[in-house]
């Protein structure tokens, strides 16, 4: 090949090369190619628009849903028989379904009663879908609330609780739960109205409830109504048969009160604290704001021992802070007697750290006598039975107080009870000593739970009745 031949082809080849760059240069100016996957572009995209799909209401649930828990029962099909004193009937098995709130760390759930009732076996199933068994450690049937607990290795997310006193008619709320055993279904609606009664049949009845048109399902009960911010503001507990868009949740003030007194309950028979606690809600620019103050204190108890006065405001017991009386009850709970237990509190525009120490909750057991107001009430004269006597017939029973005198014309004996009965409950709380018989008797509240249900051991069974207090 001749030097003049060689040197074209060398010359076409550096032109075509030039032309090849500037193509690139100019595709690369323009934009990607049609067949160039340009990640960084699709990822930039698609970052913006997860941005706004991420609504308030995602934010919200994914702020609830580890505190929500499925439950799965199984229960004896049929209903009981009409007299609360006769032979049990045998039934067979069944299964059912609910939703349950955590409020403690330690396993403590909250759900509705009938969720509970009458069940023989209680299997809970977590956000993070492991799985426990559960018992029922508490009952409150006039509110249809209760609490169940499951035995965790580590600490569970518990539910941040808000309000139900400033909930606005038309205002977002969101639901979950277990609905038809779907297990964390998530539906959207508004408040469609509150403080409604509702009478669901002879024997189902409820004061004052939110109206929601979320969509509520069997298996929804118990579980959380909760507001744009993630906020717990009622229980689900019932569904409008036929109807489309009406469901109903008690109030989470309702459900505080009533939570708060079953966990002291569970404490009573061993801890006496002497402290008396009320939920306050304040305004501010936020809306209402939880705080819990301190409402009374027994005189020479170990809260007066240890400096608490009527009015403080408590921030923290233990270290659990506070939001609300639940959370004083979870500071307390599972202490031995002699325990300090630290506390912080307000009292003006000061805090101060405190130190309670723990009473035994049997100080003053002692046999009923003829001038106990239980006597004069009930007619009847009790004397404290060992725990270890009622355990074998239910495992969660710490004492009981047998009947050892009855007045015939009294309303004990009208109410059933026999001499030999060892009285284990009253209404929601367990009777270990005369003294929680005598709380019970002089509850401020107990014009709303009057005829008061009871429990008693006879026959190696538990059996139930109701008893009216004059």
């Amino acid at each position: 090949m001749s030097l003049r031949r060689r040197c074209c082809i060398a010359l076409g080849l550096l032109c075509f090369w030039a032309v090849l760059c500037t193509i690139q240069a100019q595709e690369a100016s323009q934009g990607p190619h049609l067949f160039t996957n340009d990640t960084r572009t699709k990822d930039a995209s698609q970052l913006t628009r997860t941005g706004a799909r991420k609504t308030a209401v995602v934010s919200a649930v994914e702020r609830v849903k580890a505190a929500v828990v499925n439950i799965h029962s199984e229960r004896a099909a049929g209903s009981g028989p009409a007299d609360a004193f006769a032979p049990p009937i045998p039934r067979k098995p069944m299964n059912g379904m609910g939703t349950g709130i955590i409020v403690d760390p330690r396993g403590y759930i909250v759900t509705n009663q009938h969720v509970v009732d009458d069940v023989t076996a209680l299997r809970i199933r977590l956000g993070d879908g492991t799985s426990a068994n559960a018992v029922v450690v508490a009952r409150h049937p006039e509110l249809d609330l209760a609490i169940i607990k499951i035995d965790t290795s580590a600490p569970l997310p518990v539910m941040p609780v808000g309000t139900a006193s400033d909930l606005m008619v038309g205002e977002t709320v969101i639901a979950v739960g277990n609905a038809y055993g779907y297990e964390h279904t998530v539906s959207v609606g508004v408040v469609s109205a509150i403080k409604r009664d509702v009478s669901l049949n002879d024997t189902m009845a409820y004061k004052s409830l939110i109206q929601t048109d979320a969509s509520i399902n069997p298996g929804n009960s118990g579980g959380p109504l909760v507001n744009i911010n993630g906020e717990l503001v009622g229980v689900n507990v019932a569904i409008r048969a036929g109807a489309q868009g009406i469901g109903f949740a008690i109030p989470v003030d309702h459900m505080i009160k009533s939570v708060a007194d079953m966990l002291k309950a569970r404490r009573r028979s061993t801890t006496y604290d002497g402290l008396a606690t009320r939920d306050v809600l304040q305004p501010s620019s936020d809306g209402l704001v939880r705080k819990v103050t301190v409402d009374r204190v027994d005189a020479s108890s170990p809260a007066q021992t240890a400096g608490l006065q009527s009015g403080d405001v408590i921030l923290q017991v233990g270290d659990v802070k506070i939001a609300s009386s639940i959370d004083v009850e979870r500071g307390l709970l599972d202490r031995k007697p002699g325990d300090s237990v630290a506390f912080v509190i307000r009292r003006g525009d000061k805090e101060q750290n405190l130190k309670l120490a723990l009473a035994s909750g049997d100080r003053q057991v002692r046999p009923a006598s003829a001038s106990d107001i239980v006597w004069q009430r009930l007619g009847i004269q009790l004397s404290p039975v060992a725990g270890d006597s009622v355990k074998s017939i239910n495992n969660q029973l710490n004492g009981g107080l047998e009947v050892t005198a009855i007045n015939a014309n009294a309303p004990a004996a009208r109410a059933g009870i026999k001499k030999g009965d060892v009285l284990v409950g009253l209404h929601t709380w367990e009777t270990v000593n005369v003294d929680n018989v005598n709380y019970v008797l002089n509850h401020p509240d107990l014009a709303t739970f009057n005829p008061v249900p009871f429990f008693i051991v006879r026959g190696g069974q538990i059996r139930k009745g109701q008893l009216s207090v004059p």
